[in-house]
């Protein structure tokens, strides 16, 4: 089973769905995360919830 990093973002209420969009599509494109949970509150604010798979290397013992 894979194992996961989560980032937990929070965003205002008052940034637009466009603004929003760009910055969670910086943080899949740059840093590689991609959407597990967002949340839309009803005062507009949503928390958003990222996750990334972690790699393990494996030792090659000679």
């Amino acid at each position: 089973m894979p194992e996961y990093e989560f980032c937990d973002v929070y965003v205002p209420r008052g940034v637009s769905r466009g603004a929003a969009t760009r910055l969670l599509t910086d943080h899949a494109e740059y840093g590689h995360w991609e959407l597990d949970r967002l949340r839309l509150y009803p005062d507009g604010s949503r928390r958003v919830r990222l996750r990334r798979r972690i790699i393990r290397q494996i030792r090659a013992t000679w």
